[in-house]
Parts: C-alpha cells; sequence; structure tokens
C-alpha cells in the first residue's frame, strides 16, 4: 500500500509499504477514505519527538470502511464506515474506567502515556493513518460508526482535532459571559473559538501573526482578532483591554510559537522542549483567578517557567492530551442535528500521493493553508 512516512528531519516521502494485518483479536483493518495532516505532526518531522525511525508511517486523523474483522471483534463488521479516535485505548484499565482514555494503561508498552497512532515508538510504535490501509486495536472500543448521510469531510475531524478543541475550552471552564483568549488561529484554535461561541463566551479574541488566519477567525467565528507582531507585550495589552485579564485562556499553540534567539539554541541542544510565548502570554492575560486550558503539545522540560506568575495570582491551569473518546458522541449529535460545522477551516483536497507536497504547504503555511484533506 501508499502511505506518508517519516524519512528524517523535515522529510518525508510517500513509500510503497506492507499492508497492515490482523495481530490480536480484536483488531480491525480499515480502507482508509480521508485522512488529514495534525499540527502536532509537524512536531514529528521538525525532529521535536524522540524515537522516530526512518520509514515510519505518520497520522492520527484518519477515517475509512472496516475492511477485515479479527474474531473477537463483536460491534463491527465488514463494511462500517467509522472514525477512528487518535488516542488508542483499552477500554478497561483504571484510566480508561475514568474517562482518561489518552493515559490508558495497556496501549503503550513504551512508555509511561498512552498510545497514540502514528506518533513514534515512543507513543506506542502504531502505524499512523496517512495511508491506504490502517490496522485499528481495541476495535470494541474506540471506532465509531459514521451515519451514511454525513460526508467525510463533516465528521473527519472527530478523530482529533473537534474532540480536543472542544476538551480545552471546557477545561477553561468556558460559561456564558465570559471573556475568552483563543492563542492560535490554527485548526484547533479556530474549532475552540467556535466552541467558546457555542458555550456563551459574550467576548473571543482570536491571537495569532499569521494575517490569512485572522481573517479567516474574524470572517468564519465573527471574533474579535490581534496579530501579537504588532505588540511589544502581547499579554499585557490584552489585559489592559479586558480591564484586568481573561476568565480563560486557550493555549492552542504549544512548543511551535515564536521562539526567541535563546529558545532556538536551548531547543536545538536539547535542554529546552521549544517555545514558550504562548504560555507567556497566556500568564499575563488571563486574570487574577482565571484558567489557563493548554491543548497545544509542549515538549520537555522548560527553563525560566513562569511557574511563580500562575502561582501568585491563584491561577488555575489544565492541559494534556485529550480523552477523545469521551466527547465523540456528544459532537457526533450536533453535527448530525446541523447544530455544528467545521468545514470552513478546509483549504486543500489532496491525494494521498501528493502527500509531500501537501506538508510542504502545512508546515511552511504556503498558499493560506489551514487544513488540508487527503484521499488515498
Amino acid at each position: 500500500m501508499k502511505a506518508i512516512t517519516f524519512q528524517g528531519v523535515q522529510n518525508v516521502e510517500v513509500k510503497n509499504v506492507e499492508d497492515p494485518k490482523i495481530v490480536k483479536e480484536d483488531d480491525i483493518i480499515v480502507k482508509v477514505t480521508s485522512t488529514t495532516i495534525c499540527g502536532s505532526d509537524l512536531h514529528l518531522i521538525r525532529g521535536r519527538i524522540p524515537k522516530m525511525p526512518k520509514g515510519f508511517i505518520i497520522g492520527h486523523e484518519a477515517m475509512g470502511v472496516v475492511e477485515e474483522t479479527a474474531k473477537g471483534v463483536n460491534k463491527l463488521k465488514k463494511g462500517d464506515r467509522v472514525i477512528v479516535p487518535f488516542p488508542v485505548a483499552c477500554g478497561h484499565c483504571w484510566y480508561c474506567n475514568h474517562d482518561l482514555w489518552s493515559q490508558c494503561d495497556n496501549s503503550n508498552e513504551h512508555g509511561e502515556v498512552g498510545g497514540i497512532f502514528g506518533y513514534s515508538e515512543l507513543m506506542g510504535g502504531y502505524d499512523g493513518g496517512q495511508a491506504e490501509y490502517l490496522r485499528v486495536p481495541y476495535a470494541n472500543v474506540g471506532p465509531r460508526i459514521i451515519p451514511e448521510e454525513l460526508t467525510d469531510e463533516q465528521v473527519l475531524f472527530l478523530t482529533d482535532i473537534l474532540p480536543t478543541s472542544y476538551w480545552g475550552v471546557e477545561n477553561g471552564g468556558v460559561k456564558s459571559g465570559d471573556t475568552v483568549v483563543i492563542l492560535g488561529c490554527g485548526p484547533v484554535g479556530l474549532l475552540a473559538q467556535k466552541w467558546a461561541a457555542y458555550m456563551g463566551a459574550s467576548r473571543i479574541i482570536a491571537v495569532d501573526n499569521l494575517d490569512y488566519r485572522l481573517d479567516h477567525a474574524r470572517k468564519f467565528n465573527m471574533v474579535e482578532t490581534l496579530n501579537f507582531k504588532n505588540h511589544d507585550n502581547t499579554g499585557e495589552f490584552i489585559k489592559e483591554i479586558t480591564h484586568g485579564g481573561a476568565d480563560a485562556v486557550i493555549d492552542c499553540v504549544g512548543m511551535d510559537g515564536e521562539m526567541s534567539t535563546v529558545e532556538k539554541l536551548e531547543t536545538a541542544l536539547k535542554i529546552q522542549g521549544g517555545s514558550k510565548s504562548a504560555i507567556e502570554i497566556a500568564s499575563q492575560a488571563v486574570r487574577k483567578g482565571g484558567t489557563v486550558s493548554v491543548v497545544g503539545v509542549y515538549g520537555a522540560r522548560y527553563n525560566n517557567f513562569p511557574f511563580g506568575d500562575f502561582f501568585s495570582r491563584n491561577i488555575t491551569l489544565k492541559m494534556g492530551q485529550c480523552p477523545a473518546h469521551s466527547y465523540i458522541d456528544r459532537i457526533l449529535d450536533l453535527i448530525k442535528m446541523h447544530k455544528f460545522d467545521a468545514t470552513d477551516i478546509i483549504t486543500h483536497r489532496m491525494s494521498l500521493h501528493d502527500g509531500k507536497k501537501a506538508y510542504e504547504l502545512f508546515d511552511q503555511k504556503l498558499d493560506d493553508c489551514i487544513k488540508v484533506v487527503l484521499k488515498p
């Protein structure tokens, strides 16, 4: 089969690889009909996630049709159309039983965190979904059957960025009348803006440095926008215009924010996990007693992390990998009732065979790229 593979830093290639096979009695094989590139995939190709062997199949946002089932699969059959949530979860450990699906104790023998499709050996070593076929373990737990009347594009993002953005806003405690700052206008940030409005926020401020993404936020989400390049201290400016700070700040950027020269050097020497510009803005933009919710991925340990700023102002910090399984069904219901639509973020539709070009567009933010959907 064809698949997008990691071939080294800033180098992905579409290669012919071996078809996946049934390994365990609750596996399925899915024939992928749609997949996409996630912002966190860029951490892989930029060399910021360890244990990425050459030839590893990337991708954790995929859906398709069940091609084959193992004997222990009783909730799906061949021909079912499914989306596959990005965390690999067993469904019966303590963490799964307490809705912490992304921290499953049985899905990753290589580390303390749960498994993720297509995200290095550190995250379980599972082949990813940017391919023609995908092996899905624990198939009685993760995949969800999708009604035929819904298109792939309507439901594809249930695999990750729809639950992640919802969870991030929910973790921020956003409620009716709140002022909310969303850091980043990539796919997750744009969807978080929609969820903040859905949850009743009266003022939503979207922060980015790319004008085309800020334009999209204004046009489709009708939010207030702010280009951080236009301010010497963005956090303090937000505190000023909100008269003390936002009730909640949602960090959808993580370690891919703007790096200082020192951070670039420290990151290259592996003594810093990447940029901390977003979390620094968050520490200043949130009001006393407010909440900062982090869904953007951060790497290793950080020097000069603004811990004291959070402590002294009684800030609540919430963060982590979204337990996507807990949110898929409720969001799917909203999609079926035409109460939520995420398709406006799709700017490019391409063939899987053009995966290298798709990564270039997405990584370098060319041609006003926000989200690419790939068709095998």
